[in-house]
């Protein structure tokens, strides 16, 4: 994409409504505008990135078995009422009522319409063992939101339903969930923390979250600092019996201050291991039993023609949520720093003189060829200052630079910056083309 053709509005200033460095940079590098409190237009970059993702989460889910469908936003509130949360969930549900004064809501999540459309579908022990998911938006009316993405009222979700024959088989869907997880977030370039977790809402008696580390992060996290030489990217693929891989994640002490048991800790802990840091939550995974299915009658034929429950559990990841987090937990004193397989464009082709025709010759030229082995490259072809360029390619995040300046356009030469590192190189052009495709063709 020509920057030139581009929707791309920057902010020169911080705005004053932003209150941490995900919203500020978010709001000025062009990814978001907000609508109202609490709700944002997704911009071309900022979608960019969602849709990342959204790829990433679809890739792992369908690997780990879970079927793809998608229920709609509004949802009838006699679902809610059957299930015991309508009146208990609070004001944070936004109900509505249609023409016909038929009572609706904006769902905040799905279990009730998952395990009703369960009901509907399932009926025989043969059908048991299905994870369905969607990725859809969400709202819940925060009193306060804030943070940005990271605490809106407006949301998209990722999130699954599991329905099983028996409790054996729901946890093994449950630890199934649980390295997915791992595997996803380890694809976005995140080190997440699984914590034990209350089930809040959702109920039941077994739960997750996944946090990642951040100084601006909403809660406090206490945890044994080896968990984070765990390489999520290692966890093997989705065999029968993941119980030891689970084991192995959840052995290590971490907690979020609210269950903090600082007796414990020190006694668990080494104190050179002891970690106090700021978390940001990206994902919980729950497990319910049959609660719901009891309420919404999701039963089915066992092997002896005896009429049961499915065992069921729930699991979310905030998409919209993830850029926010990811730009906590990644960024320097210049913008965003994205991981590569989230970030918008993988590259940005600069000319650092458009006026020059060998520069502009020699990036057209590089601009073509990379479109052409679809590496997602955005091109600066702009009249701005060279400053004013980079300015903008270190705020977005782009991860790699290919940098092209009137001396080396002569040689046929450009300069290749790392925006993690700033490490610099110069190639020849044909060099540095093969290095930026080899690049990318090696993303997660």
């Amino acid at each position: 994409m020509r920057l030139s053709e581009y929707f791309l509005p920057i902010l020169k200033e911080s705005p004053a409504e932003a209150d941490t460095v995900s919203h500020r940079l978010m709001l000025r590098g062009g990814f978001i505008r907000q609508a109202a409190a609490g709700i944002y237009s997704w911009l071309p970059l900022g979608l960019r990135v969602l849709k990342k993702i959204e790829a990433i989460l679809r890739d792992e889910q369908e690997k780990a078995g879970a079927i793809e469908m998608l229920m709609p936003t509004l949802q009838p509130a006699e679902l809610w009422k059957r299930s015991g949360r309508y009146d208990g969930y609070g004001e944070e549900m936004l109900r509505i009522a249609d023409r016909q004064n038929r009572e609706l809501l904006y769902g905040p999540t799905n279990e009730e319409m998952a395990t009703e459309i369960a009901a509907s579908a399932l009926r025989s022990y043969r059908d048991a063992g299905k994870i369905l998911f969607h990725i859809q938006w969400k709202f819940r009316d925060e009193i306060r939101p804030r943070f940005g993405v990271m605490r809106g009222r407006e949301f998209l979700m990722q999130d699954g339903y599991s329905f099983d024959a028996d409790e054996a088989a729901a946890k093994r869907s449950y630890e199934k969930m649980f390295v997915c997880y791992l595997r996803s977030f380890a694809r976005m370039g995140l080190k997440p923390i699984p914590i034990a977790a209350e089930t809040g809402p959702i109920g039941g008696d077994l739960s997750h979250e996944f946090v990642i580390l951040a100084k601006s992060g909403e809660s406090e996290i206490f945890c044994d600092r080896r968990i984070l030489s765990l390489k999520a990217s290692a966890v093997g693929g989705y065999k029968s019996d993941l119980s030891e891989e689970v084991s192995r994640w959840t052995s290590f002490y971490a907690a979020e201050s609210a269950r903090h048991d600082p007796k414990r800790f020190d006694d668990e802990v080494a104190q050179e291991n002891r970690l106090a840091a700021r978390g940001v939550e990206i994902g919980h995974i729950f497990f319910f039993g049959d609660k719901y299915a009891k309420a919404l009658r999701a039963s089915f034929t066992d092997r002896d023609g005896k009429e049961r429950f499915f065992q069921s559990g729930s699991y979310g990841i905030g998409v919209s949520r993830l850029p926010g987090a990811i730009i906590e937990a990644s960024h320097d004193e210049h913008g965003i720093v994205w991981p590569k397989p989230v970030a918008p464009f993988a590259v940005g082709l600069l000319n650092l003189n458009a006026q020059d025709k060998k520069c502009a010759a020699l990036c057209d030229q590089l601009y073509a060829e990379m479109r052409e082995k679809d590496v997602d490259v955005l091109y600066d072809d702009s009249d701005e200052r060279a400053g004013a360029k980079f300015s903008t390619m270190d705020l977005i995040g782009t991860p790699t630079q290919l940098i092209v300046g009137p001396r080396d356009a002569k040689d046929s030469r450009a300069e290749i910056k790392d925006r993690a590192t700033g490490e610099r190189r110069v190639l020849s052009a044909e060099d540095a083309l093969r290095a930026l495709c080899e690049a990318d063709r090696a993303r997660p």
